[in-house]
């Protein structure tokens, strides 16, 4: 009976968090169409809210601003919106600091998240799972004098919060496998564990030195 339980959570847990995520995913989306008119909002024409409609809205017009980002019109636009955001005092912080986060992150000319790590930490005698986010400059790389690299170890169970470390990079091992596959074995807490293949094995002796 008990076996028979545990299998029967082990598949509906799953099930039912990633529906609960996904809900409040579309259900946030969908006060996109509280920016359209109320004349024309779904519930003011069919009489019923649809959902999952500000979510394909919310997608039409980050496509939308990317098309119209792209050319030399839209580059314009852009830089004209950023030099007014620059002139206001506080939000100018915000908005720079930010855009240089996503900048690195999802540039695909940046190496932010593109590389996983093992790193000791908390201490010299334990390992954990990080990932490469760039290298220092400027000042942080005058004063250390040697080749170091950022790394930012996620904490469990939410990962979006962490710790940014700056270690040399001869201190760290590098991982053959994915960032996909690096995020799940940390989310899981080393239960969900790659696979390993005798290449990554042989890459890495000294993971257990």
């Amino acid at each position: 009976m008990k076996k028979y339980l545990i299998t029967g959570l082990l598949i509906w847990i799953p099930l039912v968090i990633t529906l609960v995520v996904l809900n409040l995913i579309v259900s946030t989306m969908d006060t996109t169409l509280l920016l359209l008119p109320e004349s024309v909002q779904p519930k003011t024409w069919l009489g019923v809210n649809i959902p999952g409609l500000g979510a394909l809205l919310s997608l039409l017009i980050v496509l939308l601003t990317g098309v119209l980002a792209a050319n030399i019109i839209g580059q314009r636009m852009v830089q004209f919106g950023e030099s007014m955001v620059a002139r206001i005092p506080v939000v100018k912080t915000v908005y720079n600091g930010v855009k240089q986060v996503s900048d690195t992150l999802f540039s695909s000319s940046g190496q932010a998240f593109r590389k996983a790590l093992l790193v000791r930490f908390p201490h010299g005698d334990s390992w954990t799972i990080a990932f490469l986010t760039g290298t220092p400059r400027g000042e942080v790389a005058a004063k250390l004098g040697e080749d170091h690299i950022s790394v930012y170890v996620p904490t469990i169970p939410n990962p979006t919060s962490g710790y940014f470390l700056i270690v040399p990079r001869a201190a760290v091992i590098e991982l053959e496998m994915s960032v996909d596959e690096a995020l799940k074995y940390v989310i899981s807490m080393g239960v969900a564990a790659p696979a390993v293949s005798r290449r990554r094995v042989a890459a890495h002796p000294a993971a257990d030195a």
